[in-house]
């Protein structure tokens, strides 16, 4: 139910209004201390009117990180390929899901993700505590639970709409909260 409200809001907005999201929120992020020091982030491609990261990829990709872009797998997992510019992204379309971009390069398995120093995650919303609505598919549960196993603490970062950021939503014992949220208008930490 509360995912289907954030959804509605997102999708009645405009191209211009995310768009112009986006580049406020890459600027905003690249201020952020954790991704200053990042040789390496785990990212991934924004779709639809999800806040926009392409120029947040491209500026890290300027700055000389090496940026992981996610690939769906069939049970749900994420694989793990290298941006190299818009030109190395394809347009993946996954049964009756949305269609994805995805890297088309070599993929790196789904433990490439536990050596990044900093992991931006999707959502709908997150809490004051730093507890984040993600969008029910469960692919970034298995990316925190993989980080967790392999003893690997890259700060967790999720890039939102300012309405995003709400008292509470709901949260399982194995949910993990994160550390930062990036809106158009600031950043908050936990």
């Amino acid at each position: 139910m509360l995912r289907r409200e954030f959804l509605a809001v997102r999708n009645r907005l405009t191209e211009d209004v995310v768009r112009e999201a986006g580049d406020t929120l890459a600027a905003r992020a690249l201020e952020l201390p954790e991704l200053a020091r990042a040789r390496s982030v785990a990212a991934y491609v924004s779709v639809g009117s999800e806040p926009g990261t392409l120029a947040l990829l491209d500026a890290l990709r300027a700055r000389g990180v090496r940026v992981l872009l996610p690939a769906l797998l069939p049970d749900n997992d994420l694989d793990w390929g290298e941006y190299a510019g818009p030109d190395s992204l394809a347009r993946i379309q996954h049964g009756g899901k949305m269609a994805l971009f995805e890297p088309s390069g070599e993929r790196l398995g789904p433990d490439a993700v536990t050596a990044t120093d900093v992991v931006l995650l999707p959502g709908l919303a997150v809490d004051a505590r730093g507890m984040r609505l993600g969008r029910g598919g469960g692919s970034y549960d298995r990316v925190l639970a993989r980080l967790e196993r392999a003893g690997a603490h890259p700060a967790l970062v999720v890039l939102l709409y300012d309405t995003e950021v709400v008292a509470r939503v709901p949260a399982e014992a194995h949910d993990q909260p994160v550390h930062a949220v990036v809106t158009p208008s600031g950043v908050r930490r936990f």
